[in-house]
């Protein structure tokens, strides 16, 4: 053992009893060498709960679903070099959806760098403006001991407010590896680590939304980031207006009359998009998938206002007068009765009500297995209080669109960046750090996108179901210009990219359960089992276009 050794070893043990302190409980782990002090200093702790992953892309992205599904800062620790690149694409989720990671890369001491040592590049920077902060402490020295907490502690509060996401700590270590930890510097007194609230109200604030809620034909569009979905319908009951709920929003089509499902295929129906064209919007968090609806919104000629707990704008048709940094929930409790046109929010029902008989009826009736049905029996069929992990592309819109009432299961999705990379991952990660029951419904690309996800699974404390729908390829480009407009064999091969894998040999090859379902019977069969499992439903790509327009042709006529 070294002095050099022993320092290192005393400072990794003591940003990890810094962040366990402040309220971490979760880390995952990319095996390497050079990360060894920070290895054994969150191998050595029991109040952390470690995870292991070899690929350092599925290990980032779980961390990302730990923390997506905890709210608490997950640490995710690697070796130097391409290992550290890795962490890129989830670091870059993290950023976009606003959660709270701390990213540690180990580093090769100054006197390796610029000389050809391997696994050793350039770190400083490396996320850019993805991270909240960065640092670099330098060679562990126990002249600096005084500093080490602050690190830790600056590391974590950066990550969770005012604005969560991502931290990067970059940790030159020199050989030899292990050391012995000596007495940690003391702890100072504070409180324990959390997401910071969102600033008050301001008088602006309150002026503009005073203005908003006085208008009788209003909308309220709820998503990702509502704090407190009984405060939502509680606004909407004193407002008379009806609520358009992300899946992700918490809100289920149970909490009460004013929520609208099914708003995606209502809105199709030119004449009742027309009938229903709102004079204000109040939006609640992120907005829904659906380009329709969004499109909706932005035509409409109404005042937008937005309200985000970090305030981070969400603008891309730039038609937002005012963003509000507030918690949703705190700005809903603000808000006082408005001028209630009760014709207003039955015209809604009607609607909802048409659109919703109409679904129904027309998916007991088709054939098979389709994926608007594999959606609305997910979201049915998923046990009480699991978490519902929904791949970006087709399944996020199918739920969103299809799925029915939602109340049963917590839905999350990475929609910060709208990526299907690690999608597998972030599902784990969920299960992992919570405990509860994960179903994940995905596609076939995202699925073999993340494939590396499934090493070692079965060998998890974690209850993951996986719902596959396989159409051999990118199905949402089937609903895109392209599809039309190119030749068969070239959409192919540029956008339909059929993989020609068999998705349940695969999971078989890492020792999961797997089988297919060709019926909501056998799906929910499936989703009743205790996993990890896999279950493939097969589609046709071409069919699921005809099915989609099927369902909105039902929907339409309803409404006529």
């Amino acid at each position: 053992m070294t002095a050099s050794a022993d320092a290192a070893a005393t400072f990794c043990a003591t940003l990890v009893d810094e962040w366990i302190r402040l309220g971490a409980r979760t880390a995952v782990l990319c095996p390497g060498s050079r990360s060894t002090p920070l290895a054994l200093a969150l191998a050595s702790r029991a109040e952390l709960a470690v995870h292991v992953f070899h690929d350092e892309r599925s290990g980032s992205f779980a961390a990302l679903g730990a923390a997506l599904a905890t709210g608490r800062p997950a640490i995710l620790a690697c070796t130097s070099g391409t290992a550290a690149v890795n962490f890129h694409p989830a670091v870059v989720e993290a950023d976009h959806a606003r959660v709270p990671m701390i990213v540690c890369t180990a580093d090769r001491p100054p006197e390796l760098q610029g000389v050809g040592a391997p696994q050793t590049i350039e770190q400083h920077g490396l996320f850019g403006a993805s991270v909240r902060w960065e640092h670099d402490p330098g060679v562990p020295d126990a002249s600096g001991s005084a500093q080490w907490r602050e690190v830790a502690s600056g590391a974590y509060r950066a990550s969770v407010g005012p604005v969560p996401g991502p931290v990067h700590l970059n940790l030159p270590f020199r050989e030899p590896l292990i050391g012995v930890a000596g007495p940690l510097p003391p702890a100072r007194a504070s409180g324990a680590g959390r997401l910071a609230d969102a600033p008050g109200l301001g008088a602006e604030d309150a002026h503009e939304l005073a203005a908003v809620a006085a208008h009788e034909r209003g909308v309220i569009l709820a998503g990702w980031g509502v704090d407190d979905p009984s405060a939502v319908t509680s606004l909407a009951n004193r407002l008379g207006w009806p609520v358009l709920a992300d899946p992700r929003s918490g809100i289920s089509s149970d909490d009460g009359a004013v929520v609208v499902r099914h708003a995606d295929p209502m809105l199709r129906h030119a004449p009742t998009a027309s009938r229903l064209r709102p004079d204000a919007v109040l939006r609640l968090g992120d907005p829904p998938s659906s380009k329709v609806v969004n499109a909706w919104v932005a035509a409409s000629g109404a005042r937008i206002v937005a309200v985000s707990p970090s305030g981070r704008i969400v603008d891309p048709d730039r038609v937002v007068a005012r963003t509000i940094a507030a918690q949703p929930s705190a700005v809903c409790a603000s808000i006082a009765t408005g001028a209630v046109d009760d014709g207003w929010l039955r015209g809604w029902a009607a609607a909802s009500g048409a659109a919703s008989r109409a679904l129904d009826a027309a998916l007991v009736a088709t054939t098979g297995l389709s994926e608007p049905l594999v959606a609305r029996t997910v979201a049915a069929g998923s046990p009480d209080g699991a978490i519902v992990v929904v791949s970006s592309s087709m399944p996020v819109r199918d739920l969103e669109w299809f799925g029915g009432a939602t109340g049963a299961a917590r839905i999350l999705s990475n929609r910060g960046a709208n990526g299907i990379d690690g999608v597998t991952s972030t599902a784990i990660g969920a299960a992992l750090a919570t405990g509860s029951t994960v179903v994940l419904l995905t596609g076939d690309v995202a699925f073999l996108h993340d494939s590396s996800a499934l090493a070692g699974l079965v060998a998890r404390d974690a209850d993951l179901r996986i719902v596959v729908v396989d159409n051999g390829g990118g199905g949402i480009f089937s609903f895109l210009p392209q599809a039309a407009v190119l030749d068969g064999p070239t959409f192919e091969r540029l956008f339909g990219t059929p993989h020609a894998t068999d998705l349940v040999a695969l999971a078989r090859a890492h020792g999961i359960r797997s089988a297919d379902a060709s019926s909501a019977d056998e799906l929910r069969a499936v989703l009743a089992a205790p996993g990890p499992s896999v279950v493939r439903v097969r589609g046709d790509r071409a069919a699921n276009v005809v099915e989609h327009d099927r369902l909105h042709a039902a929907v339409a006529e309803a409404l006529s």
